[in-house]
């Protein structure tokens, strides 16, 4: 008899986000088109007019939507949406409701969001299940970090939603996959639906994606993965690298302080206070950085106010010689 080979990796979901079960598929936006069709295929999902974003890449919640078969029902503001304008909205055509997390864009001043409990509770009511994209689906608290808290799948789950959705790269540091844990009934329609098979995930995503998930359970991801050790590293050993690089560049190269942003869709407006090595461009920044990108390793630098400038942050400090030799290579060309 075939086994499944979601098994192992929906047991570590099971664990960690204490959801009744789980399954992943090649990335986000495919986990919520199978979502979205496996419930509410041919029936109304309601969302939030400041949720019928477009986060990247020509992604646009309404396309999903209008693919998967459901029909959008926009409801409140851009600005402004209360858990009342969800439940005036469910009629018997209503098939989910869909909070979608604001990945790449901010809204501020006079905002009101409806509280994710509210809004399952506005279709409990009703029998409606709520649906949740997560987009990057932090496991660890961003807020010990000094980042904005990012709501976790754990607390998405604690308030009421039905499916969280969520990528296995970004902020899990995992592959690249989308991942949906909630309720087994609902989890088991997706499972067995027809596009499940064309968005599953290949062996070797779900074999890495398996072993990421393995760091979280053993309480170590936080040193394992690379994107926490970037996020959770002080601003003392980035300052300290940061002038042992500058001496080993050379002349051309100076310390500043700076800040890092996360990127990849993840906390907009957020950033970290870190140490910058800016390097002297005489022939100009586009060129420097056309010689590092085109090096040997190919280093990725920055422009800000026509200055190069690198970020300790993002490479690993056993690399900080090689990196030293590969920017002097640059500037001497």
């Amino acid at each position: 008899r075939r086994g499944s080979r979601h098994a192992a990796v929906a047991g570590l979901l099971r664990q960690l986000t204490g959801a009744e079960a789980g399954i992943a598929v090649n990335n986000n936006a495919g986990a919520i088109l199978l979502g979205l069709a496996a419930v509410a295929a041919g029936r109304e999902v309601v969302v939030s007019r400041g949720e019928a974003s477009e986060i990247g890449g020509g992604f646009r919640i309404p396309d999903v939507l209008a693919q998967s078969g459901a029909r959008l029902v926009e409801v409140g503001t851009v600005n402004r949406t209360y858990a009342h304008d969800y439940e005036r909205a469910i009629t018997p055509e209503t098939g989910a409701l869909l909070v979608v997390h604001r990945s790449n864009f901010q809204v501020v001043g006079f905002v009101h969001e409806a509280g994710l409990g509210e809004v399952a509770a506005a279709g409990r009511t009703h029998g409606v299940p709520l649906l949740h994209d997560l987009g990057s689906g932090a496991l660890l608290d961003t807020a010990a970090y000094g980042l904005t808290h990012e709501t976790t799948p754990q607390e998405s789950l604690a308030a009421g939603a039905s499916l969280v959705f969520f990528s296995g790269d970004k902020l899990l540091g995992g592959p690249q996959a989308g991942i949906v844990v909630g309720e087994a009934a609902l989890v088991e329609r997706l499972a067995t639906h027809p596009l499940a098979r064309a968005l599953r995930a290949d062996k070797l995503t779900l074999a890495a994606l398996h072993a990421t998930l393995l760091h979280y359970v053993r309480g170590e991801a936080a040193e394992a993965l690379p994107v926490w050790r970037m996020i959770g590293v002080s601003v003392e050993e980035l300052a300290a690298r940061a002038g042992a690089l500058a001496s080993l560049i050379g002349e051309r190269a100076s310390v500043q302080p700076g800040t890092s942003a996360l990127g990849g869709g993840s906390l907009p407006g957020d950033e970290l206070e870190t140490r910058l090595v800016v390097l002297d461009a005489p022939a100009g920044a586009d060129e420097l950085t056309r010689r590092l990108r085109t090096g040997d390793p190919p280093i990725v630098a920055r422009i800000e106010d026509g200055r190069v400038l690198l970020d300790p942050r993002t490479v690993p400090s056993s690399r900080d010689a090689e990196l030293a030799v590969a920017v002097s290579r640059a500037l001497e060309a």
